[in-house]
């Protein structure tokens, strides 16, 4: 009996990476699947033969797939895509938001378009499925208090810790962070919501240069870190009903470490008693004082780089 059994998933971006493994693994735990592909390249370019392959792999382990090649930047078709899969299966239980793209630039040779791109594919997509998702769940939530439906979405350290060449990525992984703690809050009678750092090899990894030099190595026993697989049991986890409690938070998973994060917190303060600052004061006390032996700022490439060394 798989953990998933009876459930109906959607998966975005599931054509290639770690979509394509959550498929699998969701598909072996017996959830039912809609996966939604435009078959891109890391461009945006691509045919839609990507996700009918995944189909028909996923369909080997006994479960119902169909497959949807709509992008999740059009407000419209995204709510088309909930009504597909409840028109096939009846219901939806599992949003999954992994769809993306990348176009990595330093920010004064960025253009417009590739900052609008990203932030679409990344940030509305994601606002799109948990809108249309989430009205779902809330009206299904109404109906039978027992439910719960699970929206998962796809972080990244490039968003919380930066990275350099990533503003618009990281911009836009940031948002999705701060839109996963809040529809937490405003969905918590009718659903769990949930970030997810994904670290693994994948189109994304190893096409950036800071990372691709690390994305291939193994541990000092051999195992392989950085295989996709590895981090699909936290998702079969958190898309499950053993789950329903763990709302709100981000996670990152690679290899055989998993972590929770939290986010912006107060790391020092300087009072003024009573008066307001003046320039001339802030000039004297805020390097002396309030930057003063708080903790440094973790990095991207940090957390990779000890992950290798582990």
């Amino acid at each position: 009996m798989g953990m998933l059994d009876g459930k109906v998933g959607i998966i975005t971006g599931a054509g290639r990476g770690i979509g394509r493994v959550e498929a699998m693994a969701m598909a072996r735990a017996g959830c039912d699947l809609l996966l939604n592909d435009l078959g891109c390249s890391l461009e945006g370019e691509g045919n839609t033969e990507i996700v009918d392959e995944v189909v028909k792999e996923v369909q080997k382990y006994d479960i119902r797939a169909i497959p949807n090649y709509d992008s999740v930047i059009d407000y419209k078709k995204t709510k088309e895509m909930i009504d597909q899969a409840i028109s096939e299966f009846g219901k939806i239980d599992i949003i999954i938001n992994n769809a993306g793209i990348i176009r990595d630039r330093m920010i004064y040779n960025m253009s417009e378009d590739e900052w609008d791109e990203v932030i679409a594919v990344h940030l509305k997509g994601v606002f799109n499925m948990c809108k249309h998702a989430g009205k779902y769940f809330r009206a299904r939530g109404k109906a039978d208090k027992k439910f719960s439906g699970r929206i998962l979405n796809a972080v990244s350290d490039a968003g919380l810790l930066g990275n350099l060449g990533q503003a618009n990525y990281g911009a836009a992984k940031a948002g999705i962070a701060s839109l996963t703690l809040i529809a937490a809050g405003e969905l918590k009678k009718y659903a769990t919501v949930n970030g997810i750092i994904q670290i693994a090899r994948t189109r994304f990894t190893t096409s950036t240069p800071q990372l691709s030099h690390l994305i291939h190595k193994k541990d000092g026993e051999g195992f392989d870190i950085f295989h996709p697989a590895n981090v699909t049991p936290l998702v079969v986890y958190l898309a499950s009903d053993s789950a329903k409690r763990i709302t709100g938070e981000i996670f990152r998973i690679v290899g055989d470490k998993c972590w929770v994060l939290r986010g912006w917190h107060d790391a020092n303060c300087i009072n003024n008693k009573g008066k307001p600052f003046t320039p001339e004061i802030l000039a004297q006390k805020l390097k002396a004082e309030l930057l003063r032996d708080i903790p440094k700022k973790q990095t991207m490439m940090e957390v990779f780089s000890n992950l290798v060394k582990m």
